[in-house]
Protein backbone atom coordinates (compact mmCIF):
# COMPACT_ATOMS: atom_id res chain seq x y z
CA UNK A 1 0.00 0.00 0.00
CA UNK A 2 1.67 3.39 -1.21
CA UNK A 3 1.58 6.13 1.62
CA UNK A 4 -0.75 8.36 -1.06
CA UNK A 5 -3.31 6.03 -1.59
CA UNK A 6 -6.73 7.03 -0.47
CA UNK A 7 -7.11 5.35 3.23
CA UNK A 8 -10.24 4.35 4.40
CA UNK A 9 -11.23 3.17 8.33
CA UNK A 10 -11.49 -0.44 6.60
CA UNK A 11 -7.72 -0.25 4.48
CA UNK A 12 -6.49 1.43 7.65
CA UNK A 13 -4.06 -0.90 8.82
CA UNK A 14 -4.13 -1.64 12.84
CA UNK A 15 -0.51 -0.46 13.56
CA UNK A 16 -0.22 2.38 11.21
CA UNK A 17 2.77 3.68 12.15
CA UNK A 18 4.55 0.48 11.70
CA UNK A 19 3.25 -0.52 8.03
CA UNK A 20 5.59 1.51 6.39
CA UNK A 21 9.40 1.29 5.86
CA UNK A 22 9.73 4.70 6.89
CA UNK A 23 7.56 4.49 9.99
CA UNK A 24 9.78 0.72 11.28
CA UNK A 25 12.64 3.45 10.61
CA UNK A 26 11.43 6.51 12.39
CA UNK A 27 10.27 3.62 15.41
CA UNK A 28 13.73 2.48 15.54
CA UNK A 29 15.71 5.84 15.59
CA UNK A 30 13.80 7.03 17.88
CA UNK A 31 14.72 4.35 20.40
CA UNK A 32 18.50 5.25 19.58
CA UNK A 33 17.38 9.07 20.55
CA UNK A 34 16.01 7.51 23.45
CA UNK A 35 18.77 5.99 24.69
CA UNK A 36 20.63 9.09 24.75
CA UNK A 37 18.00 10.81 26.32
CA UNK A 38 18.29 8.21 29.47
CA UNK A 39 21.75 8.73 29.36
CA UNK A 40 21.56 12.50 29.96
CA UNK A 41 18.73 12.14 32.48
CA UNK A 42 20.52 9.29 34.85
CA UNK A 43 23.78 11.40 34.81
CA UNK A 44 21.81 14.26 35.90
CA UNK A 45 20.07 12.39 38.69
CA UNK A 46 23.30 11.30 39.83
CA UNK A 47 24.63 14.81 39.95
CA UNK A 48 21.70 15.34 42.40
CA UNK A 49 21.78 12.99 44.61
CA UNK A 50 25.71 13.53 44.94
CA UNK A 51 25.02 17.39 45.66
CA UNK A 52 21.41 17.26 47.29
CA UNK A 53 23.30 17.74 50.95
CA UNK A 54 25.19 20.53 49.62
CA UNK A 55 22.91 23.79 50.52
CA UNK A 56 25.94 25.95 51.33
CA UNK A 57 24.04 27.67 54.22
CA UNK A 58 21.01 28.26 51.67
CA UNK A 59 17.38 25.94 52.23
CA UNK A 60 17.24 22.62 52.18
CA UNK A 61 15.01 20.72 50.22
CA UNK A 62 12.60 20.23 53.17
CA UNK A 63 12.58 23.88 53.77
CA UNK A 64 11.75 24.62 50.60
CA UNK A 65 9.31 22.22 48.63
CA UNK A 66 5.27 22.32 48.74
CA UNK A 67 3.92 19.32 48.12
CA UNK A 68 0.16 20.82 47.10
CA UNK A 69 1.85 22.36 43.82
CA UNK A 70 4.28 19.72 42.69
CA UNK A 71 1.32 16.99 43.21
CA UNK A 72 -1.03 18.89 41.00
CA UNK A 73 1.65 19.44 38.36
CA UNK A 74 2.01 15.49 38.87
CA UNK A 75 -1.49 14.92 38.17
CA UNK A 76 -1.32 17.23 35.24
CA UNK A 77 1.37 15.50 33.52
CA UNK A 78 0.14 11.85 34.26
CA UNK A 79 -3.36 12.97 33.02
CA UNK A 80 -1.96 13.67 29.85
CA UNK A 81 0.03 10.91 29.46
CA UNK A 82 -3.44 9.11 29.31
CA UNK A 83 -4.83 11.62 26.94
CA UNK A 84 -2.21 10.77 25.06
CA UNK A 85 -2.95 7.15 24.83
CA UNK A 86 -6.88 8.20 23.71
CA UNK A 87 -5.27 9.59 20.73
CA UNK A 88 -3.18 7.18 19.65
CA UNK A 89 -6.28 4.85 19.88
CA UNK A 90 -8.07 7.35 18.01
CA UNK A 91 -5.22 7.34 15.47
CA UNK A 92 -5.30 3.49 14.67
CA UNK A 93 -9.03 3.66 14.47
CA UNK A 94 -8.27 6.52 11.79
CA UNK A 95 -10.70 8.68 13.62
CA UNK A 96 -8.39 11.92 13.08
CA UNK A 97 -10.78 14.58 14.38
CA UNK A 98 -10.89 12.69 17.72
CA UNK A 99 -7.48 12.13 17.52
CA UNK A 100 -6.48 16.04 16.92
CA UNK A 101 -9.06 16.49 20.53
CA UNK A 102 -6.89 14.13 22.40
CA UNK A 103 -3.77 15.59 21.38
CA UNK A 104 -4.75 19.39 22.11
CA UNK A 105 -6.00 18.44 25.48
CA UNK A 106 -2.63 16.25 26.20
CA UNK A 107 -1.13 19.60 24.90
CA UNK A 108 -3.74 21.78 27.07
CA UNK A 109 -2.56 19.74 30.25
CA UNK A 110 0.98 19.81 29.55
CA UNK A 111 1.96 23.59 29.08
CA UNK A 112 -0.29 24.08 32.58
CA UNK A 113 2.51 21.29 34.43
CA UNK A 114 4.99 23.96 32.46
CA UNK A 115 2.92 26.94 34.15
CA UNK A 116 2.73 25.25 37.26
CA UNK A 117 6.91 24.94 37.16
CA UNK A 118 7.16 28.13 35.87
CA UNK A 119 5.21 29.96 39.01
CA UNK A 120 7.06 27.20 41.32
CA UNK A 121 10.14 27.99 40.14
CA UNK A 122 9.62 31.98 40.83
CA UNK A 123 8.27 31.59 44.33
CA UNK A 124 11.65 29.90 45.06
CA UNK A 125 13.66 32.30 43.62
CA UNK A 126 11.80 35.16 45.76
CA UNK A 127 12.16 32.92 48.71
CA UNK A 128 16.27 33.60 48.39
CA UNK A 129 16.78 30.02 46.34
CA UNK A 130 18.39 30.75 43.09
CA UNK A 131 20.63 29.04 40.64
CA UNK A 132 24.00 30.43 42.42
CA UNK A 133 22.88 29.89 46.16
CA UNK A 134 24.32 26.11 46.55
CA UNK A 135 25.43 23.21 44.60
CA UNK A 136 21.94 21.96 45.65
CA UNK A 137 20.21 24.96 44.07
CA UNK A 138 22.27 24.37 40.86
CA UNK A 139 21.99 20.46 40.52
CA UNK A 140 18.10 21.06 41.10
CA UNK A 141 17.58 24.06 38.45
CA UNK A 142 19.59 21.48 35.83
CA UNK A 143 17.88 18.49 36.40
CA UNK A 144 13.91 19.77 37.02
CA UNK A 145 14.75 22.43 34.02
CA UNK A 146 16.04 20.24 31.99
CA UNK A 147 12.99 18.25 31.92
CA UNK A 148 10.62 21.08 31.89
CA UNK A 149 13.05 22.33 28.55
CA UNK A 150 11.81 18.83 27.48
CA UNK A 151 7.70 18.96 27.96
CA UNK A 152 7.96 22.80 26.48
CA UNK A 153 9.80 20.47 23.18
CA UNK A 154 7.24 17.78 23.34
CA UNK A 155 4.42 20.53 23.37
CA UNK A 156 6.01 22.20 20.21
CA UNK A 157 6.55 18.94 18.95
CA UNK A 158 2.78 17.71 18.85
CA UNK A 159 1.50 21.29 18.31
CA UNK A 160 3.57 21.56 15.19
CA UNK A 161 2.45 18.03 14.25
CA UNK A 162 -1.45 19.18 14.97
CA UNK A 163 -1.29 22.51 12.88
CA UNK A 164 0.66 21.08 10.43
CA UNK A 165 -1.24 18.09 8.95
CA UNK A 166 -5.23 19.92 10.50
CA UNK A 167 -5.69 19.58 6.40
CA UNK A 168 -3.97 16.64 5.19
CA UNK A 169 -5.91 14.38 7.67
CA UNK A 170 -4.35 10.91 8.59
CA UNK A 171 -1.68 8.83 6.23
CA UNK A 172 0.54 6.19 6.55
CA UNK A 173 3.21 9.46 6.16
CA UNK A 174 2.33 11.40 9.05
CA UNK A 175 0.88 8.28 11.56
CA UNK A 176 4.24 7.23 12.91
CA UNK A 177 5.26 11.14 13.29
CA UNK A 178 1.84 11.04 15.85
CA UNK A 179 3.31 7.95 17.04
CA UNK A 180 6.59 8.75 17.50
CA UNK A 181 5.72 12.02 19.42
CA UNK A 182 3.31 9.90 21.74
CA UNK A 183 6.10 7.91 22.84
CA UNK A 184 8.39 10.77 23.33
CA UNK A 185 5.64 11.88 25.67
CA UNK A 186 5.34 8.78 27.67
CA UNK A 187 8.77 9.25 28.08
CA UNK A 188 8.89 12.59 29.44
CA UNK A 189 6.20 11.69 32.45
CA UNK A 190 8.16 8.42 33.31
CA UNK A 191 11.12 10.72 34.00
CA UNK A 192 9.01 13.14 36.12
CA UNK A 193 7.56 10.11 38.50
CA UNK A 194 11.66 9.50 39.01
CA UNK A 195 11.88 13.46 39.50
CA UNK A 196 8.72 13.83 41.91
CA UNK A 197 9.69 10.58 44.16
CA UNK A 198 13.88 11.20 44.01
CA UNK A 199 13.50 14.64 44.45
CA UNK A 200 10.45 15.83 46.23
CA UNK A 201 9.18 12.73 48.05
CA UNK A 202 12.82 12.02 49.40
CA UNK A 203 13.79 15.97 49.79
CA UNK A 204 10.39 16.34 52.17
CA UNK A 205 11.50 13.35 54.05
CA UNK A 206 14.69 14.49 54.21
Amino acid sequence: MHVEEKLTAETFPAEPEKATLEGKNKFLGFWFFLGGETVLFASLFATYLALKDSVAGGPSAKELFQMPIVFLATMLLLTSSLTSVYAMHHMRNFDFKKMQLWLGITVFLGAAFLALEIYEFTEYVHEGFKFSTSAFSSAFYTLVGTHGGHVAFGLLWILTLMIRNAKRGLNLYNAPKFYVASLYWHFIDVVWVFIFTVVYLMGMVG
